[in-house]
């Protein structure tokens, strides 16, 4: 199979965690993509649906599917998101896509969150992947100095603007060996809105799609 059939293999897998009546979080990206459209033709009946980003709220009302603004949630909400790059601790780089602030704030306040990739997202080490963050326009030579303090080859990502209206840098050559303490250290600095990082929380579930079916990996910490 190629990596597209493997996206809509795990995109139809993940039906079977969703029970009815539940938010859905929907995430963003080709896999997302995939699975608003599996899930629209599998009929569940949910709540309603929170987006992480402008591009797939757009999908979701295409296609009916009826989406609240995340303060006027209180029910319990069911995440299901992709990643750029995921090792076997269940730690990610997410953000290729520049919603990176919105996926951590739904993930956050889940219930539960399931990450749904293909088999290339796996690795050993996180690094290969370039790590996003997003920040604040006036604070771009700031960051930009401190990235390089650290080793990383700062870029700015061109004519991206995000959700929020700031701007997204990718992070190249960061040393990722300790993914908890690179995001509190990035957290640290002013003027970073999000670090796509997520090394801290991470999803209690993956489903990893390959060549010989779908894979687990649970979050037993």
């Amino acid at each position: 199979m190629n990596y597209n059939q493997l996206k809509k293999k795990v995109a139809l897998a993940v039906l079977d965690y969703i029970p009815d009546n539940v938010i859905i979080g929907f995430g963003t990206g080709s896999t997302i993509s995939y699975f608003i459209k599996a899930f629209y033709k599998s009929k569940k009946k949910i709540l309603g649906a929170v987006s992480s980003s402008y591009h797939t709220t757009i999908i979701l009302k295409n296609y009916g599917i009826k989406v609240f603004e995340i303060n006027t949630i209180s029910d319990p909400i069911i995440y299901i998101d992709s990643a750029d790059e995921i090792n076997y601790n269940m730690q990610m780089i997410k953000g290729g896509g520049g919603a990176l602030t919105k996926e951590k704030i739904i993930a956050s306040i889940s219930k539960k969150f399931i990450c749904i990739i293909d088999e290339s997202k796996l690795v050993n080490q996180l690094g290969l992947f370039p790590l996003p963050i997003e920040i604040i326009p006036i604070a771009y030579t700031y960051i930009f100095q401190k990235i390089i303090q650290l080793g990383g080859f700062p870029k700015y990502r061109k004519g991206f603007i995000t959700d929020q209206g700031n701007i997204i840098i990718d992070i190249y050559n960061l040393n990722l060996k300790n993914p908890v303490k690179m995001e509190n250290i990035l957290n640290s600095f002013p003027g970073i809105v999000t670090v796509g990082l997520f090394a801290i929380k991470k999803p209690d579930l993956i489903l990893i799609s390959t060549n010989n079916g779908i894979k687990k990996i649970n979050n037993i910490t």
